[in-house]
């Protein structure tokens, strides 16, 4: 064989390959593990990611309805954002009423302190989040993540997939610093109040 069709070979093996992705990602529905595409390939994983990620490159920039998303080390096939209005089409599903401001609150601290429990998020808070958590627990964008090993054995909670699809994050990772940075920043007068209340 000449290089010039061993080069042919090499091409149509990824083609090959990619077509393979795309059928285990529609058929999978859920999010699939990295590891397990790379076992499906037969491939080790660096190599796995790089034929996902050039994936992802290309359908993003055609004109094709959906999108390959990595959300935690797993790949998903997903529609376009921007289709959403055609596709609900399909079915009138039930209409979620839009998270409270209190709700968003708790995510957001969740998402920047987890794992984290209630009576921490409540600290930074300053007020019961039980309905808030409760809402977001419904909603799949939290989950619990085990318990503190401290007297109690607090539970803690922690964002889900669903959390990273809803927002389009990848990983958590991606949660821009800035708003970290605010939220210290913005919280730390209430610590230091609430600090005082109690020494007085």
């Amino acid at each position: 064989m000449n290089i010039t069709e061993a080069g042919r070979q090499s091409v149509m093996d990824i083609k090959e390959m990619e077509a393979i992705v795309e059928g285990v990602l529609f058929a999978a529905g859920d999010p699939v593990p990295l590891a397990k595409i790379a076992e499906i390939l037969e491939l080790d994983k660096a190599t796995a990611k790089r034929i996902l990620d050039n994936m992802a490159i290309r359908i993003q920039n055609s004109q094709r309805g959906i999108l390959i998303r990595e959300l935690n080390g797993s790949y998903q096939l997903c529609t376009r954002p921007e289709h959403f209005e055609y596709i609900s089409k399909l079915a009138e599903p039930r209409q979620k009423q839009a998270l409270s401001q209190a709700a968003f609150e708790t995510l957001a601290i969740i998402a920047y302190n987890q794992p984290v429990t209630r009576a921490k998020v409540e600290m930074i808070r300053g007020v019961n989040s039980d309905s808030s958590i409760a809402t977001l627990l419904e909603r799949n964008l939290i989950k619990e993540a085990g318990r503190l090993d401290s007297p109690g054995r607090p539970v803690l909670y922690e964002t889900t997939e669903e959390f990273l699809r809803s927002f389009g994050f990848r990983s958590i990772k991606d949660l821009p610093m800035l708003e970290l940075d605010r939220m210290i920043s913005e919280n730390q007068p209430e610590e230091d109040m609430q600090k005082n209340d109690t020494d007085t």
